[in-house]
């Protein structure tokens, strides 16, 4: 029975291009008893049900601690991500499952306050020798090394090497897979820590991971320009006209017309690949929304006051370490229940950032509000 059961399961590959990445292909870090599910399947369990994923609900997606129902979070931007790249996926006849692990985790390693968070606590890793941070690498670590109490959750390899490739920051007309083995990933993973240039030239191994990349920057455009607009920071009417001839001017349009151009380039194809016009609307757009939008989301006063507020938590979580103070939420609700691997193998320097790395905005600002209410003289 549970053997027919499994096959069902696996149908779906028979009808998969010859290009996509098959059930059987998938690649384990540690050996896994089989159930019923099919490898990423499993990972889209395993990723959903994880404490990071819950946390999306409450991390900035741009705009911080906005008083608005409809300005998006982390989780909206995911879930987009996701729907845009299992379309693309589904047209081009590939492993829909990979895809959907792929772009659930993507973000899991985000910090609070989005991109400006992670550019502080990157500062603050070199800092303290600890290596360059990256919300991609840390999504990885986190599934690898965090999640079950430290212990990871045993996530198929091609799933976290589309993760640590995903960055949509970086954007390509044509996005060509790049065959790895296990080893391969691990030493790009670890490399990624000492090499600042390396998350530029890295490649997805699988077509799936290439369309996730592709379709987390797809989802963010777009979105990001309604929101702009929702808070009143931009009018629609200031986008270019030679942008919105080629892509529109809406979420809604923007993502219609990447996908269906990247559908109709790509189909039947071993690359991912925009047609030459919107790619350069793409790029064109991503430096307009740069100036208009992500430049203007936070005042310099702002940013110098959660600068001052990320240091602030590093240095009392590294004093609360050294002093074994059972009563700071770093030891108390986090350090006792991980697993003495994890505990025996991080610098308290890791231990912290990992820490402050997967706070929500929320509890990031009541631990700030805690630490100078307790100590006056740290405000």
């Amino acid at each position: 029975m549970k053997e027919e059961i499994y096959t069902m399961m696996n149908h779906h590959n028979s009808n998969l291009s010859e290009y996509a990445c098959k059930d059987e292909e998938a690649i384990y870090l540690e050996p896994i008893n089989q159930d019923i599910r099919t490898p990423y399947f499993r990972d889209i369990d395993r990723i959903i049900y994880s404490l990071s994923f819950i946390r999306y609900q409450d991390k900035t997606q741009v705009f911080a601690n906005i008083n608005h129902d409809h300005i998006a979070k982390r989780m909206i931007h995911v879930e987009f991500v996701s729907k845009i790249a299992r379309t693309i996926g589904r047209a081009l006849g590939l492993n829909e499952d990979l895809i959907e692990a792929s772009a659930l985790g993507h973000d899991l390693g985000h910090v609070p306050f989005g991109h400006q968070g992670e550019y502080i606590l990157n500062e603050i890793s070199l800092k303290h020798n600890e290596g360059y941070f990256n919300h991609n690498i840390e999504s990885v670590r986190n599934l690898m090394f965090i999640e079950n109490y430290g212990k990871g959750l045993n996530i198929t390899v091609q799933v976290l090497d589309a993760i640590m490739c995903h960055n949509g920051e970086f954007a390509l007309g044509k996005y060509m897979p790049k065959k790895k083995t296990k080893e391969d990933f691990l030493h790009e993973y670890k490399e990624s820590y000492k090499n600042k240039d390396l998350l530029k030239t890295m490649r997805p191994m699988t077509l799936e991971g290439c369309v996730v990349r592709i379709s987390d920057l797809i989802a963010y455009l777009g979105r990001d320009i309604d929101d702009a607009v929702r808070l009143n920071i931009l009018k629609r009417e200031e986008l270019p006209e030679s942008i919105t001839k080629v892509l529109g001017s809406t979420t809604k349009e923007i993502v219609n017309t990447c996908v269906m151009d990247i559908i109709h380039n790509s189909y039947n194809k071993d690359y991912i690949k925009l047609s030459d016009e919107v790619f350069k609307a793409i790029v064109a757009l991503k430096k307009f929304n740069y100036e208009h939008i992500y430049n203007k989301a936070m005042t310099k006063e702002r940013v110098q006051e959660i600068t001052k507020m990320f240091e602030l938590l590093f240095d009392t979580y590294i004093e609360d370490l050294k002093q074994n103070k059972e009563s700071s939420p770093i030891i108390n609700s986090y350090l006792k229940n991980m697993v003495e691997d994890y505990k025996k193998n991080n610098t308290k320097e890791r231990i912290v950032i990992d820490y402050i790395a997967g706070m929500t905005d929320d509890f990031f600002i009541r631990e700030y509000e805690r630490i100078t209410i307790n100590d006056p003289t740290k405000n």
